[in-house]
């Protein structure tokens, strides 16, 4: 049993290593980012900074294939159960489990005080108190050997000294050597899924690039002759970007799903690496050529690896300052490669109702000076409101904006509340449409509108006019690959359509 759990957990942790240091992009910031543990704000500053983050991330990726290689072979075990047990008990630190899960019972990731890091890591303290003796492995073998080779044993030739087949110290040979199939099926797990697979796969695909196509599976999904043609584009400043934005909740991996609470997860189950860079590509072929994906490290790695293969995909960051520091996000986004920033949703309305708006135009005013257009985002029509009454100067507004004609709209829910707080209402996104109408109408800055289609519950034919029809010059919209042209063949028969009454001037 002892051997079985080396293996194991040896197994575990040697994956884990292995698996971040292969995708493409992978990072720790997101994980400190949203530290919530008694070392929060320390955990929250190093993701801040690029360069402790590389060191982090290096380090832990060795710790990981280390502790778990010497956990099958047995090599110096106990000292690397005591390390890895320390390495785990720093993750379970860093974001502990301490209270209920919001779902109300213990769903898969949510846990109360006992998650599956603790129990790992006990099991590590476990075999870091037992003699290695108890387990079998490959050191065992190569301990003994040396062993002998020390104390100089040596045999007479007219000995006979092969032993039965089936002899003890034979039967202990074989059980030493447990690990070495153990090691060579991740090898060849390994091999296969990211060595020769991946030749077989370049046939089928290139790196992204102005020629490239994509993978197998998006050509499937999605067949560019399909495309009537590229969406149109409007201008923020001095850059242009597509009519259509493309939503970051979905590449992030969490969505509002009002009452369908496993969305979320299924998203950062679809939106792998490889099919969040398929999704931009398939962006740009249709002329979306911009993205709003959050300013957090993990996205931002994504992105940059898309770059980096060629693709173009421009950024526009919502950002998250705070009371007392609110550069470090702007500067975080802007240093790596946002074309413009804003302050994202939540933050605004909470800003707006707290009266905040010199940290508002002081925070707007630092976008600005360093080189980028500058917006403000918001649920609440008041946020624009205030912002607009108080002068704030933002360049351009993303407010949102859906229609009340579907199914699933109870006007009789209570909509007294404020939005932050009232999740549980259906209409969350958009309470009073008519008025963000009319008053967007006074309004001489670009607006992007979002939650056009209420989280999936409007048809995008009809969102899409209900937006453009009522003022909006570009939509942020979250789309899954399959579709991207459809979304794209849809905005353009909109616009193209005559009959389209539009009620605002277009100002982008």
């Amino acid at each position: 049993m002892f051997t079985a759990l080396g293996l194991m957990v040896g197994w575990h942790l040697t994956y884990e290593g292995i698996a971040k240091w292969l995708a493409p992009g992978w990072t720790s910031a997101g994980y400190l980012e949203s530290a919530s543990g008694p070392m929060a704000e320390t955990w929250q500053r190093l993701a801040q900074s690029s360069g402790w983050v590389a060191w982090i991330d290096g380090l832990n990726i060795a710790a990981l294939i280390l502790i778990g290689l010497c956990l099958m072979t047995g090599f110096a075990q106990r000292l690397a159960a005591t390390v890895g047990m320390v390495l785990l008990l720093m993750y379970y630190s860093v974001r502990p489990p301490w209270t209920a899960t919001d779902v109300g019972f213990a769903s898969e990731g949510h846990y109360l005080l006992i998650n599956k890091t603790l129990v790992e890591a006990m099991v590590l303290g476990l075999i870091a108190a037992t003699p290695s003796s108890w387990s079998f492995s490959i050191w065992q073998l190569v301990r003994q050997s040396l062993a002998k080779y020390a104390a100089g044993v040596s045999v007479p030739p007219s000995v006979n000294h092969d032993a039965p087949a089936d002899s003890p110290q034979r039967r202990t040979i074989v059980k030493n050597l447990i690990s070495i199939p153990v090691i060579g099926t991740m090898a060849f797990a390994i091999a296969k899924q990211h060595g020769w697979q991946s030749h077989e796969e370049d046939d089928l695909r290139r790196h992204v690039d102005g020629n490239s196509e994509p993978t197998v599976k998006v050509t499937q999904a999605a067949d560019l002759s399909q495309l009537k043609r590229p969406i149109p584009a409007g201008k923020i400043g001095d850059i242009e970007i597509g009519r259509i934005i493309c939503g970051g909740n979905l590449i992030s991996g969490f969505a509002h799903s009002r009452d369908l609470i496993y969305v979320s997860q299924f998203l950062k189950n679809y939106f792998t690496s490889n099919k969040v860079l398929d999704t931009f590509w398939l962006c740009e072929q249709c002329g979306i050529n911009t993205t709003a994906v959050s300013a957090r490290p993990e996205p931002v790695a994504l992105l940059q690896d898309y770059w980096k293969r060629g693709g173009t995909m421009k950024w526009i960051a919502p950002v998250y300052p705070k009371d007392d520091d609110y550069r470090s996000n702007i500067d975080f986004a802007i240093d790596n490669g946002a074309s413009a920033a804003m302050i994202m949703g939540n933050v605004g309305d909470r800003w707006a109702r707290a009266g905040k708006y010199d940290l508002m135009a002081k925070t707007i005013d630092y976008i600005k000076s360093r080189g980028v257009p500058a917006g403000l985002a918001g649920h609440e029509l008041a946020t624009v409101q205030g912002a607009e009454q108080h002068r704030c100067g933002a360049d351009f507004y993303m407010k949102t904006l859906h229609c009340r004609d579907y199914w699933s709209w109870k006007p009789e829910q209570k909509k007294d509340k404020l939005i932050i707080d009232n999740y549980s209402v259906d209409n969350y996104w958009e309470r009073t449409p008519e008025e963000t109408i009319q008053y967007m109408e006074s309004i001489d800055k670009p607006w992007i509108a979002f939650k056009t289609l209420a989280a999936g519950a409007v048809h995008p034919k009809k969102g899409f006019r209900y937006a453009f029809e009522n003022g909006a010059d570009f939509i942020c919209v979250g789309m899954f690959d399959y579709q991207i042209i459809e979304d794209a063949n849809i905005l353009t028969a909109v616009l193209d359509d005559p009959k389209l009454n539009r009620r605002r001037r277009w100002i982008a």
